[in-house]
């Protein structure tokens, strides 16, 4: 930590940064912040780190009665059976698959709803649209599955209606092979698009309005100067979240996936996370199952770890 105008020279040893005995000072001088802070550390302590713990069950043969100290250990044998078994490459082929998708097309949404919503002069119209696209996040994917299952229900839906007016065939969207991969990413757009925008427009309201100006003086047009002025001041923002997004390429959202897949439909919706939640709560095979997820989020890491080198070799923003 570098000298600051609150401390006094007592306080700054000879190379410039501050002693123990100032920075012990300004911990006791602020000990309600820190207490207010203690909850959030308990809530990570306890649910976060503690159960940590429970990974070496990924290296066990782990059984209830023995407990997680008593059963035996195996090794690398549950890591072994998740290449040599026959269901878990296709799901991590279809986990990848369907996180690329939303990667590619849910990544540069908000961004560009942002763009729109911040070019929007009339206020009102503007908090209305906010209101409209972010209001799905809030809903649970239980209730979100139940409204897009009637929406393309092939006997109710709306859109089945109108294909059947027009003298098509109705469609079954939910057990088509071929469509639920597109209503998977297209319903994960619809209901974060909104949210994920509030972001970018608020890095967008901190760029100076003088640059704007000084473009209208010299009669710039409006995508000109999103293209010249919005977009490099929001870089920083796009690019850290990129990283981060980044990880979530084999990190399935399994209250979506879970709450629409059907057998038919198993074969290109199945992921990791409905296949460990069959392996381990279903069939009680704990150890295999932690071997998965552990396995997950080792590759999300690596991947977190890459991207932040390729924005550190292209760009100052990253995130270590």
């Amino acid at each position: 930590m570098t000298y600051t105008a609150a401390s006094t020279k007592k306080d700054v040893g000879t190379k410039g940064k501050i002693s123990r005995r100032y920075l012990l000072k300004r911990y006791v001088d602020h000990k309600y912040f820190f207490l207010m802070l203690s909850p959030v550390l308990l809530y990570y302590i306890i649910f976060h780190y503690a159960p940590i713990y429970g990974v070496i069950i990924a290296f066990k043969d782990y059984k209830i009665v023995k407990g997680i100290s008593g059963s035996a250990w195996v090794g690398w044998d549950n890591f072994k059976e998740l290449y040599t078994g026959l269901y878990f490459l296709p799901v991590l082929k279809n986990t990848l698959i369907i996180n690329f998708y939303k990667l590619l097309f849910g990544f540069p949404a908000p961004i560009l709803l942002a763009l729109m919503i911040n070019e929007v002069s009339r206020p009102l119209f503007k908090k209305t649209v906010q209101t409209i696209t972010y209001l799905p996040y809030f809903l649970s994917w239980i209730v979100l599955s139940g409204i897009i299952i009637e929406f393309l229900s092939p006997s109710r839906g709306p859109i089945n209606i109108i294909l059947t007016m027009l003298d098509f065939k109705p469609i079954f969207f939910m057990a088509s092979v071929d469509w639920f991969r597109s209503i998977l990413v297209s319903t994960e757009i619809w209901k974060t698009v909104g949210f994920n925008a509030i972001i970018y427009l608020a890095a967008m309201a901190g760029i100076n309005q003088e640059m704007y100006d000084a473009a209208d003086v010299d009669g710039i047009s409006r995508v000109k100067k999103i293209w010249y002025i919005t977009l490099p001041s929001i870089g920083p923002v796009i690019v850290i979240l990129l990283i981060l997004t980044s990880g979530q390429i084999i990190n399935d959202d399994f209250d979506q996936i879970y709450n629409m897949l059907n057998a038919k439909v198993s074969s290109v919706g199945d992921v990791i996370g409905t296949y460990t939640y069959t392996e381990g709560i279903q069939k009680m095979n704990y150890s295999y199952a932690a071997a998965v997820g552990l396995f997950k989020n080792v590759i999300a890491l690596i991947v977190v770890l890459i991207a932040n080198f390729i924005a550190k070799r292209w760009s100052d923003e990253t995130i270590f």
